[in-house]
């Protein structure tokens, strides 16, 4: 049986660093993305094996099922999320729920797919949040409330799957990816909201993957149930 780390949306900026973290320490992983050709270029820069998969699919992880049989999951990391910024007056009903899905209900799936490979392998669980969690912010509601539901899941599945299976969850703040583009629009806006850190930069993603590759590792064996914040000190001094 081969044993792999999997990593959902490892296209992104935080999972695609993560992926070549484990690359550089010699550990296979698996990698799952919407986009075929972003995933397989990126698979097949490390050689490691992938999915095509969208989390938003019913019934999406049936395939994953399928192409994992020969696999002993070691853990997962979700980095699967998104930044869903408008006043709440303009929200709907909709926006809500997609974000929901995406960011709370895919991971659940997951979990309950993979829960028994998880538990016989003392696996680990990392799950991302944000700052915006904890710390109000203005456009902010959809994405807030979905993020507030995935660290309410870290510490009721931390709790529950205790001590076979570690759940952690990283609440970074803005981290540089393309998603991120959309909120960095030039130099100008990146300076003024770099400022709003006491660290005074803008994340990068391997600020967040160093800490997920840790929080996979055997290195954190005795924690589970934490929020981590990965924000350039934001959600408690700034």
């Amino acid at each position: 049986m081969k044993k792999k780390y999997l990593i959902f949306g490892a296209t992104g900026s935080i999972g695609s660093n993560l992926a070549s973290q484990f690359y550089k320490e010699k550990k296979d992983c698996h990698l799952i993305g919407r986009n075929e050709t972003e995933i397989k270029k990126l698979a097949d820069k490390f050689n490691y094996s992938f999915s095509v998969c969208d989390v938003l699919k019913i019934d999406f992880t049936k395939k994953l099922l399928e192409e994992l049989t020969d696999t002993e999951v070691l853990g997962i990391a979700y980095c699967v999320g998104s930044i869903d910024l408008k006043p709440f007056k303009l929200t709907k009903s909709s926006d809500f729920v997609s974000s929901y899905v995406l960011n709370l209900v895919g991971i659940t799936e997951i979990i309950r797919s993979f829960q028994d490979n998880l538990k016989r392998n003392n696996a680990s669980i990392v799950l991302f949040s944000t700052v915006a969690a904890k710390k109000g912010f203005i456009n902010h509601s959809i994405i807030s409330s979905a993020k507030s539901g995935v660290e309410g899941l870290t510490v009721a599945l931390a709790a529950e799957f205790a001590p076979y299976i570690r759940v952690n969850c990283i609440a970074p703040s803005l981290t540089k990816s393309k998603m991120a583009n959309q909120v960095i629009k030039n130099s100008k806006i990146e300076d003024s909201i770099a400022k709003l850190h006491p660290m005074k930069r803008i994340g990068e993603g391997t600020d967040t993957a160093n800490l997920a590759y840790f929080l996979l590792s055997s290195n954190s064996s005795w924690i589970t149930g934490q929020i981590i914040g990965v924000d350039g000190g934001r959600s408690a001094i700034a």
